[in-house]
């Protein structure tokens, strides 16, 4: 075996597909190839699996999600003919015309401990008409690059994710879900909200969406995480943070995002995401703005 394999765990009964990221000792250090885990197994509980990577194979890991999203909001304009407002020229016989408007989604700053889901984020942010910024940073140096990021960028929305993962305590024992020593990165994402946090205290002025699989979900949110995971200490998929900051973008900001109902759609559900009344980013102008900037 190599770094880059695929490979499952036998002691699990292959449940989870990892790619190898490094050695360590007599230890391989593994990240999810679909679920945000990251976790650690000796040589002899490896398995090799089909060596076909998801992220790379043509048209997979497309989110269920994803038709919904944009039936529901995300991709369209939301509402876009029913309080006077209108995205094309009304014809000239009309009694009433309307004004042709602009759109001014939320703008997503998306940090990613997972240079593989990061890139397949940003093509479905791109598909969905969300801007974003995208940059891999290692889950312990987020905090320093929300420090530098933030003032330049000044974003709606922040994501903050990565892998992450209980700590197996004296065998498969898991040690206090209370503690963030529990956890493997639940305390670089929790330093990190909080330095988004300190830079904008308003929770609907930056939403900020942060944690992976198993993440110490009441710790992010008590550093001021406007959605996190994960309540029921459960794997989440790799493109449930992305469903959040998408919803999120195209939520109008008269409006609050419905919880319930955005993390309904994600693959992990409402154990595996939680959040609280937060507005929507999405603004529309008029007129319509004929020529762009180009830098």
């Amino acid at each position: 075996m190599k770094q880059g394999d695929l490979v499952t765990r036998k002691s699990y009964g292959g449940d989870v597909v990892f790619k190898i990221h490094e050695f360590r000792q007599q230890q391989a250090i593994l990240r999810g190839v679909e679920l945000r885990l990251l976790a650690d197994a000796p040589f002899r509980d490896l398995q090799m699996a089909s060596q076909i990577d998801p992220l790379e194979a043509t048209g997979a890991m497309r989110p269920k999600w994803l038709e919904a999203m944009r039936r529901s909001g995300a991709g369209a304009a939301p509402q876009a003919q029913s309080d006077g407002w209108q995205n094309t020229e009304q014809p000239a016989d009309s009694s009433k015309p309307r004004p042709a408007y602009f759109e001014l989604p939320g703008r997503v700053l998306h940090l990613d401990g997972d240079p593989n889901y990061l890139r397949k984020c940003m093509l479905l942010y791109n598909e969905l008409r969300v801007p974003a910024d995208g940059y891999y940073v290692a889950e312990a140096n987020m905090a320093d690059a929300l420090y530098r990021l933030l003032p330049q960028l000044q974003p709606d929305i922040v994501v903050i994710t990565g892998h992450d993962g209980l700590l197996k305590h004296r065998g498969r024992t898991y040690g206090d879900i209370t503690q963030l020593t529990s956890y493997k990165n639940s305390h670089n994402f929790v330093n990190a909200v909080r330095i988004a946090r300190q830079f904008e205290k308003n929770r609907d002025a930056l939403t900020i969406v942060a944690g992976a699989c198993q993440s110490h979900f009441e710790a992010l949110m008590q550093a001021g995480a406007n959605y996190a995971s994960s309540p029921a200490r459960v794997l989440i998929h790799a493109l449930d943070p992305l469903c959040i900051a998408a919803k999120v973008a195209f939520t109008p900001i008269k409006d609050t995002v419905n919880i319930v109902d955005v993390i309904g759609l994600t693959h992990s559900g409402l154990e595996g995401l939680g959040g609280i009344e937060s507005r929507g980013s999405y603004r529309r102008g008029v007129p319509r703005m004929e020529y762009a900037i180009h830098k």
